[in-house]
């Protein structure tokens, strides 16, 4: 029979395995990152690449067939409006036949509907900027006693910009329609006499807007053939953006809606604003190589010209496109956000132990998720929350943001 040393001796043994094995096994405490939930400003966007590109440019082409002369003309020159801009002598009469006639017709034709169209749409302008002056003054006076705020006044005179432009543009494409139309006829005439009168005197080509040369497509003597395009004009101050988007993106942009235009190197944004989302979706091979249907989304620049004057174009542009803003709303990482089930869930840090809480969030943009139920400011959640983080599970703070 063992003695009662023995016995306090294997107890005390016992206890020791068993709380060493109880400490071996207990679950550990998980070190964790949480982030704080906010209240504040929320927007939602949609952040794609895009390009600069010269809203008006007019493409100069040979009106007939013939030797063009070497252009003098290089990228950035400057050309008033009615200047010569090359010279072109037509071929030789024997070889201008009745078919080359038609064409010359049909050009005239084209150019006398262009211009029809292009005087429409100075006029459609000039109305739409008359109401957004007569929308802008009455917004004036009502933000004056108060009833309306200074944002609607904001948008009305930004609008009323934009309808100012609208209306250069138009009226460049209304002289670019009356110089093509005037470009026709005249070579349809000096075809007409080189028949009849064998003369092959040079065609002086002008330029039907004032600008500077964007591209020279033919800087050497050559011949050309109808139609071919001999250089382009634009005005590089004139600026958009047009930034291709996922069709899918695209059902969330509409005309009106804000944007931020950031370029490398520079870390002030540019305020922009979209004019219009394209009709017509178009094929893109990805990086990826997956094919994707993405659309054009075209943006005015809204900032100060002094802000922008470096830019080209072509130049390459990171836009945010802002499709939903919420001034006071709580919001919480996208990081702490996972799936449970069909909802969303985080962890909530309570003290020392994790609380799985159940949210409805239905946005999100890159950085915070918009929280409608769940969660309150000043809550603090778990980010990348991984396996071994649970329901009521012991946690240890590496860090506070």
């Amino acid at each position: 029979m063992m003695s009662k040393k023995t016995l306090l001796v294997i107890a005390l043994g016992t206890a020791i395995i068993v709380a060493a094995l109880v400490w071996a096994f207990s679950p550990r405490p998980v070190n964790v990152e949480v982030a704080e939930v906010t209240r504040g400003l929320f927007e939602q966007t949609i952040d794609d690449d895009g390009k600069t590109r010269v809203r008006e440019r007019y493409v100069v082409s040979a009106p007939l067939a013939g030797r063009l002369q070497r252009l003098t003309l290089k990228a950035g020159d400057v050309v008033e409006r009615d200047a010569v801009v090359a010279l072109l002598r037509p071929v030789a009469p024997p070889l201008i036949d009745a078919r080359e006639e038609r064409e010359l017709e049909s050009q005239v034709s084209m150019a006398r509907a262009g211009l029809a169209r292009a005087a429409t749409a100075v006029e459609r302008a000039r109305i739409a900027l008359a109401q957004a002056r007569a929308d802008a003054q009455r917004t004036k006076k009502l933000a004056a006693e108060g009833f309306v705020s200074s944002t609607q006044l904001e948008r009305d005179e930004l609008n009323v910009a934009l309808s100012t432009r609208e209306v250069a543009a138009a009226e460049f494409e209304r002289q670019a329609a009356e110089h093509q139309l005037a470009l026709a006829r005249a070579a349809l005439t000096r075809s007409r006499q080189g028949w009849q009168e064998g003369r092959g005197e040079q065609f002086e080509i002008r330029s039907p807007v004032a600008g500077r040369v964007l591209r020279v497509a033919q800087e050497s003597e050559a011949v050309v053939k109808f139609a071919d395009t001999l250089l382009e004009i634009g005005d590089p101050s004139d600026l958009e953006v047009v930034v291709d988007v996922l069709s899918g993106d695209a059902l969330q942009i509409a005309a009106g809606q804000a944007a931020r235009l950031e370029r490398q190197g520079v870390t002030a944004p540019l305020e922009g604003r979209v004019r219009k989302v394209e009709p017509s979706a178009f094929t893109k091979i990805s990086a990826l190589g997956v094919e994707e249907q993405r659309v054009n989304v075209v943006i005015d620049i809204v900032s100060p010209r002094a802000q922008w004057q470096n830019l080209g174009d072509a130049y390459r542009i990171d836009a945010r496109i802002v499709v939903h803003k919420t001034d006071d709303a709580v919001q919480a990482p996208v990081a702490a956000l996972f799936r449970d089930g069909a909802r969303w869930a985080v962890f909530v840090a309570d003290g020392n132990i994790a609380r799985k809480r159940i949210i409805e969030s239905s946005r999100r943009n890159a950085q915070m998720a918009l929280v409608e139920k769940g969660l309150a400011a000043g809550d603090r959640v778990i980010a990348y929350p991984g396996d071994a983080v649970r329901d009521g599970g012991k946690i240890v703070y590496r860090n506070l943001k």
